[in-house]
């Protein structure tokens, strides 16, 4: 896979909307939250982080190129999976294709009372350079 290549702010941002959020009744002080963003075509999120929020994401359609921490960049295609555990450095997270669209979609499981006191700035902390 490619080495690693820095983000570049003038490509083009996914669309991301919270789809649902519901408070964990066999997990007392925890919520599920689903969010679907959905990159245009050679689009790509700036460096970012989920804070102390456990993430599950899934490539509903496209190619998807994801960096965490250190690790090798890795491409991931429809139906494919992966994990971040809190803390997470999302280095790289971009759409694979400079012409077709791509759509992902995370659950994060937080502590309720972050999400309620944060919103969506508890599940995505971008880089400070980038905002």
């Amino acid at each position: 896979m490619e080495l690693e290549y820095p983000y570049d702010p003038s490509r083009p941002l996914p669309e991301i909307s919270m789809e649902y959020q519901y408070k964990i009744s066999n997990c007392p002080g925890k919520t599920i939250i689903g969010v679907r963003i959905a990159f245009p075509p050679n689009g790509a999120a700036a460096p970012h982080r989920h804070g102390t929020a456990s993430l599950a994401g899934y490539v509903i359609s496209g190619s998807v190129h994801n960096k965490m921490n250190d690790n090798p960049v890795k491409l991931y295609t429809t139906g494919d999976t992966w994990y971040e555990a809190p803390g997470c450095h999302h280095r790289i997270s971009d759409n694979a294709s400079k012409t077709e669209p791509a759509i992902i979609f995370a659950n994060l499981i937080i502590d309720t009372d972050v999400f309620e006191r944060d919103g969506m700035d508890a599940i995505i902390q971008i880089d400070k350079e980038y905002l």
